[in-house]
């Protein structure tokens, strides 16, 4: 088993969970515009489509109380978070 103390630590930009919560809520905005317009695929094609903004939006939420307990200092704030 190697040593944990060996192992470096991940560069910032891949610890980050914004880039991904923003591409991840453009996509499924994207597809709920496709739908939208052109009516393409089942009845809960859109329904689907709002959920999946619905998710990113909560990740979003998540993330931001996360940083602001960091911030303050919280004990129960999430570790690891780079907070500028």
């Amino acid at each position: 088993m190697p040593d944990v103390s060996q192992i470096p630590e991940l560069p910032a930009k891949l610890r980050a969970p914004e880039p991904v919560i923003v591409i991840g809520m453009l996509i499924w905005a994207a597809a709920t515009l496709i739908v939208w317009l052109t009516d393409v695929g089942p009845d809960s094609a859109l329904t689907i489509c709002l959920v999946g903004l619905g998710v990113g939006v909560l990740g979003t939420t998540i993330v931001l109380v996360q940083k602001a307990a960091v911030r303050r200092g919280s004990r129960g704030a999430q570790e690891g978070l780079d907070v500028p």
